[in-house]
């Protein structure tokens, strides 16, 4: 979003005299989030723009010039990417593929190639762009912190073929290896585990309590009841206990991509 609408919220909130603490307090948000759609890192949702208006008695202005978020996820993801760009430690877990943030150009595009109903080739470039831009935040050295646990059938599910996924492993090692980002795998002979029946990320931020979000066919959603993020976050605990230490990881890693056909 170009930052027009960003800027002329800050000047209404400094207008009515108020901080951006003030105003998330008045509008029932958080400060962070204020300061992401004042700064143009965000577009509000449309219940969030209408309690500003409120909260600013600016009318219905912010809501009825609420600029368009050009991003290509699917309805269900929107709130769980926003809350992802905010994180300050992200813990994700794999079943089936490789987390989206951690996913290389073609690893995407083999993804999307199987899709029911297919996309075009323009909703799938637009994704792709979209969530080449949700790995973005891996190239910040240190925030957020992220943690994946992925069971051993990512590894082995050849998804694009060999060279695919040996380029996919490989591109996980490097951001293991320059300590970007910790991976750890829970091996098939593990059998059942507590993690077995969907994939699950679990975000911690600053200035807020933390949520869960689980996906599966056409759905997904996010959990902020603190009884059930506890739960979720008990359950990751407890797989992540069973998973191979980092080292043994790295090393199943490196194998699995050289059995694919990768060479140092």
């Amino acid at each position: 979003m170009t930052n027009t609408y960003g800027d002329w919220l800050k000047e209404q909130r400094k207008a009515a005299g108020l901080t951006q603490q003030q105003l998330a307090d008045a509008a029932v948000m958080t400060r962070s989030h204020i300061s992401h759609i004042e700064a143009g890192r965000r577009v509000p949702s449309q219940e969030d723009a209408r309690r500003l208006d409120r909260s600013l008695n600016t009318g219905n202005v912010l809501s009825s010039f609420l600029p368009q978020d050009d991003s290509a996820v699917a309805d269900h993801f929107e709130a769980a990417r926003q809350l992802e760009q905010q994180a300050a430690i992200i813990r994700e877990f794999a079943l089936s593929y490789m987390p989206g943030i951690f996913q290389t150009e073609r690893y995407m595009r083999a993804v999307l190639s199987v899709a029911f109903p297919p996309w075009s080739d323009e909703e799938s470039d637009r994704i792709v762009v979209t969530r080449l831009e949700r790995s973005k935040i891996l190239t910040n050295p240190v925030t957020p912190v992220v943690w994946a646990l992925l069971d051993e059938a990512v590894l082995r599910r050849p998804v694009g073929g060999p060279d695919v996924m040996a380029e996919q492993i490989m591109h996980v090692v490097r951001l293991v290896e320059s300590r970007r980002v910790r991976a750890h795998v829970l091996p098939l002979g593990l059998g059942a585990h507590p993690l077995l029946h969907s994939m699950a990320t679990l975000m911690w931020f600053e200035d807020q309590p933390p949520v869960a979000y689980t996906e599966g066919l056409h759905m997904g959603q996010v959990h902020d009841s603190p009884a059930l993020v506890e739960r979720f976050q008990g359950a990751y605990d407890l797989a992540l206990s069973d998973a191979l230490p980092l080292k043994e990881s790295l090393a199943l890693m490196r194998a699995t991509a050289k059995e694919y056909g990768h060479h140092d």
